[in-house]
């Protein structure tokens, strides 16, 4: 079950636009069953709202980062994976999010789709050196940003090699990250119990 969110779009029916909405418009129960569920709400939201600018990540981040705030006992990772295809307009708010979330168990993927600048999503994807917003700093990097089109180029005629490719990079941030968060946090892993006695 994963719970799919919205932003950027006018919502019927008065048209306000939201940079914080659920894909199924359902807000009591927002999950969606598998892969499928995301991608026959996102085809749902499609037909219902007008996609509108601008693009603000900070309202979606500080969504999840509410969830994984119960959390910080390890017991819970969130991964929240943004797919957008537009320039990111609330860069400070977004790095405050990524800040206030580093300290969560949570990870972000950033996808890029289309032709857009996406030079602003490099700082965000702090891999040199920790993010930083009026003087504070990241406590680790949680951030991952891969520009989809580099997967598309018109040389890549394997499309399942294309597509582990790109499942290699959208992922390969995440074990190290989930790792750094444990370790920062001082949590062991907890010992697996065996199948139960006959």
């Amino acid at each position: 079950m994963f719970p799919a969110l919205g932003f950027g779009a006018r919502l019927p029916p008065d048209g306000r636009v939201s940079h914080e909405f659920f894909l199924n418009g359902q807000p009591n129960n927002p999950y969606c069953q598998g892969i499928e569920g995301v991608m026959q709400a996102y085809y749902q939201a499609l037909s219902t709202v007008q996609l509108y600018g601008p693009t603000n990540f900070a309202p979606v981040i500080n969504h999840v980062a509410r969830f994984a705030e119960a959390y910080k006992d390890g017991s819970n990772y969130f991964v929240l994976l943004i797919l957008t295809d537009g320039v990111i307009t609330d860069m400070p708010y977004t790095k405050d999010a990524i800040i206030h979330a580093s300290v969560l168990p949570m990870s972000i993927i950033i996808v890029g789709v289309g032709d857009a600048d996406f030079s602003a999503m490099e700082e965000l994807d702090s891999d040199n050196q920790r993010l930083q917003s009026h003087g504070r700093y990241a406590e680790r990097d949680i951030v991952q940003f891969v520009p989809i089109r580099q997967f598309l180029s018109a040389g890549q005629q394997n499309v399942e090699m294309t597509k582990a490719r790109l499942a290699k990079e959208v992922l390969a941030e995440i074990p190290e990250q989930f790792i750094s968060f444990m370790k920062k946090h001082g949590i062991q892993p907890k010992m697996l119990r065996g199948p139960p006695q006959q």
